[in-house]
């Protein structure tokens, strides 16, 4: 399965294809410090990374139905990734959204853009019912996503993904088709998403900023 190009203005997304990984490997060096605090690990020790093996590794699991790679593009250029992953069809019919964006493109809401028209064509293409972006909650930039695009709070996950050389707590965020009738895209450009509904309770901030006691 390969996602279709999708557009707002000067903002797009597209299927990724192998021959990205030129373009990849460049914007990942030159945003390493930007990038690396955010970066899922393997909690089994570091391995080495290949742009277009990985690239392929997507397009494997698109081929399956598990997920759609895009590109994020700005007036044309590789911009960074969306990936839809852990896709899941019957009873359940959800999917989780992971980004990243190039420090030189922050600012000019290529996310939250990029984001929307994921999820709308998850919702009206795919026929998907659920969306789940989850954040740590360092990660004010993502942070400010969710709230833009009125993902609704759902809760705190503790130590659930490994970042950065460590299991990281994450706030989960979610949206059902019912809530986006118009759609996310449409509804945020019309100043029509609720207020509130991203907001992170105080109570959870406080709990995040605790290790979580083990043993």
């Amino acid at each position: 399965m390969s996602g279709p190009t999708l557009r707002d203005g000067n903002i797009s997304i597209r299927a990724i294809r192998v021959r990205d990984g030129r373009a990849l490997e460049r914007e990942l060096l030159n945003n390493r410090t930007w990038l690396r605090k955010w970066e899922a690990t393997n909690p089994t020790g570091p391995v080495g990374f290949d742009a277009r093996a990985s690239i392929r590794s997507l397009l494997a699991h698109a081929r399956t139905g598990n997920g759609v790679p895009f590109a994020v593009e700005y007036d044309g250029e590789f911009a960074g990734q969306l990936n839809i992953s852990g896709m899941s069809y019957g009873s359940l019919s959800s999917a989780s959204v992971g980004y990243w964006v190039a420090e030189r493109f922050a600012g000019k809401d290529v996310i939250p853009t990029a984001v929307a028209l994921a999820t709308d064509h998850c919702f009206f293409s795919l026929g998907l019912h659920r969306m789940e972006i989850c954040i740590r909650p360092e990660n004010a930039p993502s942070l400010r996503v969710v709230e833009k695009l009125g993902f609704r709070y759902e809760g705190l996950r503790r130590r659930f993904i490994h970042i950065n050389g460590d299991w990281r707590d994450h706030f989960c965020f979610a949206l059902t088709v019912e809530e986006v009738p118009s759609g996310v895209l449409r509804r945020w450009k019309d100043g029509r998403v609720p207020r509130g509904v991203g907001s992170v309770p105080a109570a959870d901030r406080a709990l995040a900023e605790k290790p979580l006691r083990l043993g």
